[in-house]
């Protein structure tokens, strides 16, 4: 018995993460946390630079502005694994950079939890 499927339909869409990371699990560059701003480099090569695939093109155009390496996961649909994989690629590659924030100590986190459990 064959089930009969919309032309939308979405399971037809679906692709596998592992096949848009080509089976890779962990990043290039292990350093990307959610809050990581991510920033597209400009890259006017000469001879135009090679090609990317269809998820980095995507991921480059959402980083003309510096996004969180969380925002790209979600606005491109995919896994935050997934993300951080292809963005490391990017890195790696010269397509992209990266900057953390700093850190809070940890007397001020303390601090604001005590701020928090007093309300």
């Amino acid at each position: 018995m064959s089930e009969s499927r919309e032309p939308g339909d979405s399971s037809e869409a679906f692709v596998r993460p592992f096949i848009i990371t080509g089976g890779r699990v962990r990043p290039a560059q292990a350093d990307l946390r959610l809050e990581t701003l991510v920033v597209a480099v400009d890259v006017d090569a000469p001879d135009g630079g090679a090609p990317l695939a269809f998820e980095h093109r995507r991921i480059v155009t959402l980083c003309q502005e510096p996004t969180t390496v969380a925002h790209v996961a979600e606005a491109i649909g995919v896994p935050l694994g997934v993300a951080k994989v292809l963005i490391a690629d990017l890195v790696v590659g010269g397509r992209l950079s990266c900057s953390h924030t700093a850190e809070l100590p940890l007397h001020t986190l303390e601090r604001i939890r005590d701020h928090v459990r007093a309300l």
